[in-house]
């Protein structure tokens, strides 16, 4: 068992928070906490800023959304605060995260395409400022527990570099939740968990969700209530591999399907993680006047355990079930608490609203694509925000049918994109499987069942659909509303000539984990890197100008042409 033991409550609670029992599901109750409430008051300070991210959790996957999984302390804080219902986030882990730190589109990272996979010399753009560098400027102090998946091939793309102050987590997209090791390819693995700048090898065998709510406990436990603190808590939870402690197993022993059952568990581990932090916020003084964030990063993954119902596709696509976000905030500080707001939100909204909670100032001239939505999530009004670019992604795979005169001459509908203005969605291109998948409780579908939702059609590349009246996506209008078609595709063409090209290098043979102790970290140097661009640049003037080769000039030749522009099955 990875679990801590040997203290009793009494123990605990006489010499604050130390450690946590965490073979006792729900050692920490809410008494304790509740003593220590005061009367809300004005803050004096800017307020401490929690964000909490979780990782694959499908749209179904809490309670609140009529789940079979137990989440009472979401469901709890969702309820008495602001459930976000039609909240926005991206199909896949980098995009979601690149959003959220820099306020901006994919179109305008170069982060368009895929995710940062571990060997690629790429990282979330060094010339973007980050939302904690912004918050550092406004006098707060930053932290991050959990997965960073932002790129980190030189030391300048580290979390500790690019606003946090601390750093524990892991730097790739997948890791074993005990052991924190990551493959990117058969005999390509290696270990990934970072302490600040430096590999926490003596911190394996911790279960993750554990483990970092322990350390957001500790940061909290040392840190002043009087100083603003930012903590970004991005959880590994419920990303594969499907990894649980045996005790939020057997709550769900009688669930029939393997899959559902491990992935249920880990959810609901992950709720009591999130207590645990909620009840450190109340511990330690920070509460009062506190504004806790959470969200998902992206729709379930279907095919392990996670459950988007009802809503039409899962993870990696533009369907609502890829792109419609589960998130709610919880503070005090909120004016309109206990309610469901329906205001337009997307995740490059946070780092303006954020932003503004903190005193400091956003303008123009920072090139942000998100809006200050804290007075329609707060009071209730209106949503600044009237529309959404999900992506244009030139590199996915074009559409066999899609072409420019399907796309009235404005756009051509074989590339992958999706917009939404007002309440009309539109997709071109290939937005990934289109199924209708109910929650997989039993061991197995009659096949009959499951195909009777599969309704993506190969001979399409246009999809309308008016999302107010039909969340569920089963009523495509892009054939009787050829005027709403023409309107969103020259938006689509508007913001295409706002993007920067997109940054998707091949693999690098330098950044295996051999040459690096074992262990996945920077590899690049400046030198290394400028070298790389003048072999691109001689290659693009004559094949009779040739650099001296390096000793693995070879290889990398060899990986450029393995390089491929899907995405591979880990996503």
């Amino acid at each position: 068992m990875h679990a801590l033991s040997g203290f009793s409550l009494v123990s605990l609670l006489s010499l604050g928070y130390l450690s946590w029992d965490w073979a006792k599901p729900g050692l920490v109750a809410d008494g304790p906490a509740e003593a220590s409430h005061q009367p809300s008051v004005a803050p004096p300070q800017p307020p401490h800023i929690i964000f909490i991210l979780t990782d694959d959790q499908g749209y179904h996957d809490v309670g609140y959304h009529g789940s079979d999984i137990e989440t009472p302390t979401l469901d709890r804080l969702a309820a008495e605060g602001v459930k976000l219902e039609n909240y926005y986030i991206q199909p896949i882990c980098t995009p979601s995260r690149s959003q959220l730190l820099t306020g901006r589109y994919q179109i305008h990272t170069g982060l368009q395409h895929s995710i940062i996979r571990p060997r690629q010399p790429n990282c979330l753009p060094l010339d973007q400022v980050t939302l904690p560098q912004k918050l550092q400027e406004a006098g707060y102090s930053t932290h991050m527990v959990g997965k960073w998946h932002l790129g980190f091939y030189r030391k300048e793309c580290l979390p500790t570099r690019r606003g946090f102050d601390t750093f524990l987590g892991s730097l790739t997209g997948n890791v074993d939740y005990y052991t924190y090791d990551n493959c990117d390819g058969p005999g390509v693995c290696g270990f990934d968990l970072h302490e600040g700048e430096s590999v926490a090898w003596g911190l394996s065998g911790q279960y993750s969700t554990m483990l970092y709510a322990q350390r957001a406990s500790h940061i909290l436990a040392s840190h002043s209530p009087q100083k603003p603190l930012f903590l970004y808590v991005a959880f590994q939870a419920v990303h594969t591999p499907l990894q649980s402690p045996r005790e939020y197993l057997y709550r769900y022993r009688t669930m029939g399907n393997v899959a559902r059952r491990k992935y249920a568990a880990m959810v609901t581990c992950m709720d009591e993680a999130v207590r645990n932090i909620t009840w450190a916020l109340k511990r330690y003084g920070f509460y009062n006047n506190s504004v806790i964030i959470f969200s998902s990063d992206n729709g379930g993954q279907t095919f392990s355990g996670g459950s988007n119902w009802p809503l039409r596709g899962r993870k990696g696509t533009y369907w609502e079930g890829g792109v419609r976000g589960l998130g709610f905030v919880h503070s005090p500080l909120l004016k309109k608490k206990r309610r469901t707001s329906r205001a337009l939100v997307h995740i490059t909204d946070w780092y303006p609203t954020l932003v503004g909670l903190a005193g400091g100032t956003t303008s123009a001239a920072d090139g942000l694509d998100g809006y200050d939505v804290w007075p329609a999530i707060s009071e209730g009004r209106a949503s600044p925000r009237t529309e959404i670019l999900h992506n244009i992604d030139p590199l996915y795979n074009h559409a066999q049918h899609g072409s420019l005169e399907g796309g009235f001459g404005i756009w051509n509908t074989a590339v992958q994109a999706a917009i939404r203005v007002g309440e009309w969605k539109l997709l071109t291109g290939d937005p990934g499987y289109g199924d209708w998948i109910p929650p997989q409780t039993l061991a197995s579908f009659p096949g009959s069942w499951w195909n009777l939702e599969r309704m993506a059609s190969i001979r399409q590349a246009v999809w309308l659909f008016n999302i107010s009246a039909d969340p569920y996506e089963r009523e495509d209008l892009a054939g009787q509303r050829p005027d709403v078609v023409r309107t969103l595709l020259a938006r689509l063409a508007d913001y295409n000539r706002t993007a920067i090209p997109v940054r998707y290098p091949a693999a690098n043979p330098r950044a295996h984990p051999d040459f690096n102790g074992g262990a996945w970290g920077p590899w690049a140097t400046d030198e290394e890197e400028e070298e790389e661009e003048e072999e691109g640049r001689a290659r693009s003037f004559s094949r009779g100008r040739r650099k001296k080769k390096c000793k693995i000039c070879k290889l990398r030749s060899f990986f450029r042409k393995l390089n491929t522009r899907l995405m591979s099955h880990r996503i």
